[in-house]
């Protein structure tokens, strides 16, 4: 969960000098040192000492002693960095209430102008092992941190709302800070929650989305019912993180994955009898 808006308010310029910096400094050490962050922040050991305290106890950082004394960011303040950030481009006025949990995200709503949606991408260290090995925009070597680990995942995802905004039936592309993405709220509710009064105008639809997408060089990846939302007229395609492009070596591999997905979801939920083979020649035809 991320810091609370009171939280965000309230941190002092100060915190969010050092909050800045463990960020920045974080891309050299796993542990940032005193030293370094007491010449970063140009802060006197005292005032720092006194806000490293406190940005401990809002459990926006951690400290570790060995194998010597250093501190670095937690998932809440990043989260907090990301909010203040938006906030101050004007991109997010309020923070709501929590309405979905992925493997490697939350999102919220928000207000902007109007409802929007929050969502902040956190890869852990449980997923991170096979999302360094299968996604491309993953460094292979190195230190990563999984703060930036989610940025990039974050980026990821914003670059492909970016290319298919106004193309495909994809949340609207708002503005992105570090791991977190502002884009709109889409209605509805997700495929595998919902029992459709007619099944075969929804499949339809959703492969005729995806022959868009597929023209447009770019394959889901991860396509499934937890990732269509549907309403009363129309369904939209989110969570795009993982995304291909169509000249990625095992492309054809993929695209088969997500086609056989998602129609295996509708043979098996409302009995239809629709091939793969079929299903795929539509997508590439």
């Amino acid at each position: 969960m991320p810091p609370s808006a009171d939280t965000v308010r309230d941190l002092h310029k100060y915190e969010y000098t050092i909050l800045f910096a463990i960020e920045r400094l974080m891309k050299r050490y796993a542990w940032v040192p005193f030293d370094d962050l007491k010449r970063v922040t140009r802060l006197s050991k005292n005032e720092l000492e006194y806000r490293l305290g406190e940005l401990l106890q809002k459990d926006l950082v951690r400290y570790e002693g060995a194998p010597y004394p250093g501190y670095s960011l937690l998932f809440n303040g990043y989260d907090a960095l990301a909010l203040h950030t938006l906030t101050k481009r004007g991109s997010i006025s309020a923070l709501g209430s929590l309405i979905g949990v992925g493997k490697e995200s939350e999102v919220f709503e928000a207000l902007g102008l109007g409802v929007i949606v929050l969502k902040f991408h956190r890869v852990g260290q449980q997923s991170f092992q096979s999302v360094r090995l299968n996604r491309e925009y993953m460094n292979k070597d190195g230190h990563c941190p999984w703060i930036f680990a989610s940025a990039h995942s974050a980026e990821q995802e914003y670059e492909a709302l970016l290319r298919l905004n106004g193309k495909v039936r994809v949340p609207v592309p708002i503005d992105r800070s570090r791991h977190t993405i502002a884009m709109s709220y889409v209605p509805g509710v997700n495929l595998n929650q919902c029992t459709l009064e007619d099944p075969k105008y929804i499949l339809e639809e959703l492969m005729e989305e995806m022959k868009k997408i597929y023209a447009l060089g770019i394959i889901h990846a991860d396509f499934s019912e937890y990732n269509v939302m549907v309403n009363e007229d129309h369904c939209w395609i989110i969570d795009w993180p993982q995304w291909v492009s169509v000249t990625h070596p095992n492309a054809d591999e993929i695209l088969l994955h997500d086609v056989t997905t998602i129609v295996d979801f509708f043979n098996r939920k409302y009995r239809m009898a629709l091939q793969v083979s079929d299903a795929l020649d539509q997508v590439t035809g």
